[in-house]
């Protein structure tokens, strides 16, 4: 059959995503791991130089993505399907673009973990992700704030003469536009995805990607990759030098014979094909391999620990059923942001599909004869040449511009090719696509001015790039100016500036105080004042609640700052040590937020440090469930400890590293 796309919809048990949190994000929710100057000595020079590339301080302007539960009902979502007589692909260009399957027809094997569930997890940068297929990561360290964002979609010709689906968007932490082109040729095994990264500004932009391929899982899965050595990069935020396949007498690409979580970034020759394969035990699965622009190869495994166990379940339900991931990328290592030159692009071609060798070869002794096994399936199946034959045909068509619309993304795109005019072949960003969040923008834009919002209705979004921070320093004086002017300094690295704007905002005039108060109250976090904090925090809480005329949790938006500005209120108290002022607070929270999980740990946190450690307990006894519990937190672990001498039970073990001695 010849290749077909088609819309669908696929209906999958779903906790929703709950509504953006209203209060910017002036700090990122887990800082990025940082290399220390010394253990970057003796690295090549270039990976040393990426390393400390213009990492995150704030994930400033997306917003975080933490409203969403645990209680998951039948959901419908809107897909598009890929279709030929081999593979079926599956795509959800409102999840980030996320391919949830591939399937291949001839031997009606599923080569991804397909998840059961869509259980948001707080593993995004912004918060919410969700575990299974491939995911396009773009932005910096960690997994994308596009991930649970809807993405422009659309049919564009393919080079083969049949259609290929655009997905595209304008990614805000880097301010460049990407677009990622999927195209499955007639007859034929292997997925081929063309992806290109632009830098429409005058300076160069910092830019990372990695596409994260999960794979299913079971005891005897190995992960091949033309290299014999790695990055060891685990939880201690150490990066270790180790040989591949086994280091310390364990062999590492069996990724449930280790017992934590760990990445390893393998070492590719610079002359080696890019390729990276999951075979089970009978020697079937996944390959992934692309043009060598993407040189980084990367496994990360949840490992046979209870840690891992845990939050496999914890994403993927109990029937879902082990999963690892298989990454590929521009660089090395994903602790590193490679320069885009002003005006320049990033473009390559990767290409997924099934592969099979010899199992009695690929789980042998001899790595070099396993990797050159599947080494040689590969060429078979797709040789090194076609691949870069496609990336030479798709090249040409990056400009085609898209013709049937599928999706629709944000409006943010719309809004930088108005302000910078920029001229972007293939991926347009239509003007129509501008909605409610970027309309006080346009305003600003096109008479200087930014209107002032409802004072029922929380501030909305900052765009935090230097020209719009040129234009809020221009504009007439007043509270809601000074509080966006501020954001975006403090964004630029300039905070005794943006607390002077904040401050400035508190005298201009009569308006909602505790937005600004808010801020206040972060920066003196930050600057190592937790008395003023809390004291900032007190009073910020107190204007929300006592200044307004309407219930804040009976809408939606309401009830999303009321949840947040209460949670990082109490968060501040207990910092300042002040556990009964914490604990007043949450008595008084409506019910409905008091009995979340994270409210509820929030409270046993509060009672041990008053040393009611019993009632703390009986917290954990009566069963606690945090939605939005961070990867890597270890704050269970520690609270437990402080109210029981038994061991921590499965249900709270989320740990990704050996607890202390």
């Amino acid at each position: 059959m010849a290749t077909t796309v088609r819309r669908a919809v696929l209906n999958l048990p779903a906790a929703p995503l709950g509504p953006e949190n209203p209060l910017p994000p002036l700090r990122t929710p887990a800082p990025p791991p940082v290399l220390a100057a010394r253990e970057r000595a003796g690295l090549r020079a270039d990976m040393a130089r990426q390393l400390g590339h213009r990492p995150l301080r704030t994930v400033l302007p997306a917003r975080l993505l933490d409203g969403y539960g645990r209680e998951r009902t039948p959901t419908d979502l809107d897909a598009v399907v890929i279709e030929n007589d081999r593979l079926r692909v599956t795509v959800l260009p409102g999840l980030g673009g996320r391919i949830h399957s591939l399937h291949h027809k001839p031997t009606g094997r599923e080569l991804l973990h397909r998840n059961p569930v869509l259980q948001p997890a707080a593993f995004a940068l912004n918060g919410a992700w969700f575990a299974g297929g491939i995911e396009w990561n773009i932005g910096a360290t960690g997994h994308t704030t596009l991930t649970c964002a809807p993405l422009h979609a659309a049919l564009v010709p393919a080079p083969d003469g049949g259609t290929m689906v655009r997905l595209w968007e304008w990614e805000r932490l880097r301010d460049l536009p990407f677009q990622v082109d999927l195209w499955l040729p007639d007859d034929s095994d292997f997925l081929h995805v063309g992806v290109r990264i632009r830098n429409p500004h005058e300076q160069p932009a910092p830019v990372y990607w990695w596409s994260n391929i999960a794979v299913p899982e079971t005891p005897d899965t190995r992960i091949l990759v033309p290299a014999d050595e790695a990055w060891h990069f685990g939880y201690d935020h150490t990066l270790t030098r180790v040989g591949v396949p086994a280091a310390g007498g364990l062999d590492h690409t069996y990724p449930l014979r280790s017992e934590y979580p760990a990445d390893h970034f393998y070492e590719l020759p610079d002359e080696a094909r890019r390729w990276i394969a999951a075979l089970d035990a009978d020697g079937h699965g996944l390959a992934q391999t692309s043009t060598d622009l993407l040189r980084g190869r990367k496994l990360f495994r949840w490992g046979h620990g209870r840690g891992g166990r845990r939050w496999q379940e914890w994403l993927s339900g109990p029937e879902g059923g082990g999963y690892a991931e298989i990454q590929a990328g521009l660089a090395r290592t994903q602790l590193e942001h490679v320069p885009l030159e002003a005006g320049a692009a990033f473009s390559w071609l990767e290409s997924y599909g099934p592969l099979s060798a010899d199992p009695a070869v690929v789980h042998g002794r001899d790595w070099a004869a396993a990797t050159g096994e599947a080494a040689a399936r590969l060429e078979e199946a797709l040789p090194r040449e076609e691949v870069a034959a496609a990336y030479a045909a798709w090249l040409p068509h990056a400009d085609t511009e898209p013709g049937e619309v599928l999706a629709t993304g944000s409006g943010w795109g719309a809004l930088e090719v108005l302000r910078g005019g920029h001229r972007l072949p293939g991926t347009p960003f239509f003007l129509a696509t501008l909605g409610e969040q970027q309309s006080p923008w346009v305003e600003l834009l096109e008479h200087g001015t930014l209107p002032k919002p409802s004072p029922e209705e929380p501030p909305g979004p900052t765009p935090v790039s230097r020209p719009w921070r040129d234009m809020l320093e221009t504009a007439d004086a007043d509270p809601h100016t000074e509080y966006h002017l501020g954001i975006a300094q403090w964004h630029a690295d300039d905070r005794a500036q943006a607390v002077r704007s904040w401050e400035r905002g508190l005298e201009c005039g009569p308006a909602p105080r505790w937005p600004l108060l808010r801020c206040l109250a972060v920066a003196a976090e930050e600057n190592g004042r937790p008395d003023h904090a809390a004291e900032l925090y007190a009073e910020a809480f107190a204007d929300l609640t006592t200044s307004g005329t309407t219930d804040l949790a009976a809408s939606e938006a309401g009830g999303a700052l009321l949840v947040a500005l209460a949670r990082e209120t109490v968060e501040a108290q207990l910092s300042a040590g002040r556990p009964e002022e914490a604990r007043a607070l949450l008595t008084g929270l409506p019910e409905t937020v008091r009995e979340r999980g994270r409210f509820r740990l929030l409270l046993a946190q509060a009672l041990v440090a008053e040393g009611d450690t019993g009632a703390a307990r009986a917290i954990f006894d009566a069963g606690l469930e945090v939605a939005d519990l961070r990867e890597g937190a270890g704050i269970l672990g520690e609270l437990w400890a402080s109210v029981s001498d038994e061991p921590l039970p499965d249900a709270y073990d989320f740990r990704m590293s050996p607890p202390e001695a």
